[in-house]
C-alpha cells in the first residue's frame, strides 16, 4: 500500500492532555490510555533519553501527515522507536555481524542507526530512499508505549526557536506551545538538550552522520 502525503493545513487537536509519567515505574493505566490515543491516530510528545520527541503510530498515514505538518518536514526525515533489537529486525534487512554486535552493545542508548529498510516499513517513511533511522532509547516510557502498541512510534526532535537552547526541555512550556496541535504531552521531567548520535550502518562501514550524546567509538 502506498500512502500519499498532502500539503493540507495543520490539523489542530480538539483538546490536549498533559500526563505525568515516571520513567522508573510508569503507570500502566496511563500507558494504556496513551496507546489508545496512538491507535486512534493521535500525535503525542514524549521524553526520550536525549531530547523530547514528537510522534505517532508509524503505520498510521494520516497521523504521520500531522507530524510532518507540525514539524514542517517530510516523512523521509522521520525515524522511529523500537522496543528492542528483535523488533528492529522486523523492519530492516538482515544485519551484518559487525553491525549487530555494535547495536547489541549500544542499545538501549542515545543513538539513531540508519539501516537498510525492508518491505515492512510503510512506504510513507521511505518512499524516496531505501534506508530508515531506528532508535531504541534508554527511556522506559517510549519503549513501554511501543511494547503495548505492538508497532514502532515515529520520533523526531522538538527544536526550540531559541538558537541558544536549541531543544525544548521543559514539559510545561512544551505543553503551552503545542497544546493546540497534539493530543498528549507526556511530562517525564526535564529533557536533555543534546540529540542522539546518528550512525549510518547501511553500507560496509560505520559512518558518523551527527555527533550527539552517544559515543559510538566505545562500541566499535
Amino acid at each position: 500500500m502506498v500512502f500519499v502525503i498532502t500539503c493540507s493545513p495543520v490539523i489542530r487537536a480538539m483538546s490536549c492532555e498533559f500526563i505525568r509519567l515516571y520513567e522508573e515505574n510508569p503507570e500502566e493505566g496511563k500507558l494504556d490510555h496513551i496507546v489508545s490515543v496512538l491507535r486512534d491516530g493521535g500525535v503525542i510528545i514524549y521524553p526520550t533519553d536525549t531530547v523530547y520527541g514528537i510522534g505517532c503510530d508509524f503505520s498510521n498515514a494520516k497521523a504521520v501527515q500531522r507530524v510532518c505538518r507540525i514539524k514542517e518536514t517530510t516523512p523521509s526525515a522521520l525515524s522511529f522507536i523500537c522496543y528492542d533489537l528483535s523488533e528492529i529486525s522486523e523492519y530492516t534487512k538482515q544485519l551484518s555481524t559487525p553491525v549487530f554486535k555494535v547495536m547489541k552493545k549500544a542499545l538501549p542508548g542515545p543513538f539513531t542507526f540508519i539501516l537498510n529498510a525492508n518491505s515492512q516499513v510503510p512506504k510513507v517513511l521511505n518512499a524516496k530512499k531505501k534506508t530508515v533511522g531506528i532508535r531504541v532509547p534508554n527511556n522506559n516510557i517510549p519503549r513501554q508505549l511501543v511494547r503495548r502498541l505492538g508497532s514502532p512510534i515515529i520520533t523526531t526532535s522538538l527544536r526550540d526557536e531559541d538558537e541558544v537552547i536549541e531543544y525544548s526541555t521543559d514539559p510545561e512550556l512544551i505543553f503551552e506551545k503545542y497544546e493546540k496541535l497534539v493530543d498528549v504531552v507526556i511530562d517525564g521531567g526535564y529533557g536533555g538538550n543534546v540529540p542522539s548520535t546518528i550512525v549510518d550502518c547501511s553500507g560496509d562501514e560505520f559512518v558518523l552522520v551527527r555527533e550527539g550524546l552517544g559515543d559510538i567509538n566505545q562500541y566499535l
